[in-house]
């Protein structure tokens, strides 16, 4: 008889459920899992982030019977609050906590709060990390983490090798300031003073910080070459990849980036700023090229090496697929088994200490 598989409830913001929202990693986990015959309760699909905490802990409370794991997207920032609220809970109902820490703020924000992220880490019976950048912060802090690459389907990114690149630079994240879509406007700028017919494109989802993004474009004169699709699903995404030839990734920290391993997929040579985990992913020359931060002369004259070296353009376009394959569902789907079946083993005594304090400190 085929052993049951265990029933997971993954938390996390998971609004990526709503249209022109980006699918977060707590969403690919959910369906790669039910893909695979696990019964998954995911939680929670609410934009609103006070519904989410009561849609979060409401479910946990009514629903720990059909739990057998809980895994918690851990960001840190003001989701700390959610995430410690349902550690909590499923440390309350002896529920085992596999903890997936995201997001490259978060060693900052164990440094900022060290009390508060120690008290609720302990809660975890596991860890996945997305990366090495964040699997050694959690080392040092006397954990000991599986690493897990974030998942892509990558069969659905068709692959196009750049053997000669143009000046055609894409870009793709939420328009905030912390991802400096500045950058990749002061970068377009410079390159285009060499190249007159540079174009940039600038993907993602809509946010406030897009209209001092289109007024800095007219302040450098470069608005005529910039173009602003929206959010992009996977068609649009392919649709911009084959119109570009090389991606930008211009954020002030950041970890494991999906877009990244996205634009590596579809053959797009990345030029990035070397912060956060940048250099856990990218290898220098070998995958990409890093420069530092909101450096626009240093990533122009990246972006002109690779225009005038084909063979680097090639080379990076090549090698860029095979570290996208790494996050492969047929990669990834078996190291994420491995990790449940061991932790559902193992069931935590249920916490004797109230929910009062926690109730007591929110409000």
């Amino acid at each position: 008889m085929t052993a049951r598989r265990p029933r997971v409830c993954i938390v996390g913001s998971l609004v990526g459920r709503n249209p022109g929202r980006v699918t977060t990693q707590g969403e690919k986990l959910w369906d790669l899992l039910e893909a695979a015959g696990y019964p998954v309760i995911g939680v929670s699909t609410s934009m609103n982030r006070y519904v989410r905490l009561a849609d979060i802990a409401s479910t946990i409370t009514r629903r720990r019977a059909e739990i057998d794991v809980l895994v918690i997207f851990t960001y840190g920032l003001k989701s700390f609050v959610i995430e410690d609220m349902a550690s909590m809970l499923g440390k309350r109902f002896g529920i085992p906590i596999i903890m997936t820490p995201c997001g490259g703020t978060l060693p900052w924000f164990m440094g900022r709060f060290p009390r508060w992220t120690a008290r609720v880490l302990a809660r975890a019976d596991a860890f996945v990390c997305q990366s090495s950048y964040l699997d050694r912060a959690l080392r040092e802090r006397g954990h000991r983490p599986h690493v897990i690459p974030n998942i892509i389907d990558v069969a659905g990114y068709r692959h196009r090798q750049r053997e000669r690149v143009r000046p055609r630079l894409f870009w793709m994240r939420t328009f905030e300031d912390l991802y400096n879509p500045l950058l990749a406007l002061r970068t377009l700028a410079r390159v285009r003073e060499r190249h007159p017919d540079a174009t940039l494109v600038l993907a993602g989802q809509d946010a406030p910080f897009r209209t001092v993004v289109e007024a800095r474009a007219r302040e450098l004169g470069v608005a005529d070459a910039v173009r602003y699709p929206g959010f992009l699903d996977l068609d649009g995404k392919q649709r911009a990849g084959d119109a570009c030839d090389i991606f930008l990734n211009t954020p002030r920290i950041d970890n494991r980036p999906i877009c990244v391993v996205e634009a590596a997929a579809l053959g797009l040579p990345v030029v990035s700023t070397d912060v956060g985990g940048m250099r856990d992913l990218l290898e220098q020359e070998q995958t990409g090229l890093l420069v530092p931060d909101d450096d626009d002369r240093a990533m122009a004259d990246a972006v002109l090496r690779l225009v005038d070296d084909p063979a680097l353009a090639s080379g990076l376009s090549a090698r860029g697929r095979v570290l996208a394959e790494q996050s492969a569902i047929e990669l990834v789907r078996p190291q994420w088994e491995r990790v449940l079946a061991d932790v559902v083993k193992r069931k935590p005594s249920p916490a004797v200490a109230s929910p009062a304090a926690f109730t007591q400190k929110v409000h």
